[in-house]
């Protein structure tokens, strides 16, 4: 029996770029609530074990920094947020609330402790899943090591927009799918690579005689 994954397997989402007249033709699948997104920053990262929720359940989750100039991943969450506003309403008495909480957060509006931009030039969402994320390259190979997938890492998304309401909260939340990991960035958090700790090292006589 094969691995199941709680938004189809990320083989089946991450579909290869078709070209067709010189033109880029995307073939992700199409719905309502869910995106792939473009080229973001993944912070926070807990794709590989489950990490511990402020209510104390375990969940994989990471937090996406989308570019404020990918307009066009943006749009695509602008509207899959809206259908999940929509599908929500059963959850709400038949109306949007309006103190919905949303996802979709400005990294330049909302600043830290230091009263600097959280994530400037970038929007960021926060998405999490009780049931471990695919995670691939992008030749569609798996991906389990925790040295290509950590918090700083640029990967595409797949997310799954739904309403809630929980304790006299209600908002829209997003549910992660899949990963598929781009390319190395800079590590977030205060770690370095062991590359950039280490320079190359030659033993000498001395060395040998401490061994």
């Amino acid at each position: 029996m094969g691995i199941w994954y709680p938004g189809g397997s990320p083989e089946s989402e991450f579909k290869t770029t078709n070209r067709k007249n010189g033109e880029i033709i995307m073939t992700t699948k199409p719905s309502t609530t869910k995106v792939i997104t473009g080229i973001v920053r993944l912070s926070f990262v807990h794709l590989l074990e489950a990490g511990e929720t402020p209510s104390g359940d375990m969940k994989y989750s990471a937090q996406l920094w989308i570019p404020k100039e990918d307009t066009a991943t943006l749009g695509k969450i602008e509207n899959a947020i809206e259908a999940a506003k929509e599908a929500g309403k059963s959850k709400w008495n038949g109306k949007i609330p309006a103190n919905l909480k949303e996802p979709l957060r400005d990294g330049d509006e909302e600043l830290d402790d230091d009263g600097n931009p959280k994530v400037p030039g970038h929007y960021f969402i926060n998405c999490s899943s009780v049931g471990k994320p695919g995670i691939i390259d992008r030749f569609k190979q798996p991906v389990d090591d925790p040295e290509r997938v950590y918090s700083g890492v640029y990967a595409r998304v797949s997310i799954n927009f739904f309403g809630y309401s929980a304790a006299g909260n209600k908002g829209i939340s997003g549910g992660l799918n899949n990963v598929q990991i781009i390319k190395d960035g800079e590590f977030l958090g205060g770690r370095s690579s062991a590359d950039a700790d280490f320079d190359e090292f030659e033993l000498d006589e001395e060395d040998d005689d401490l061994m």
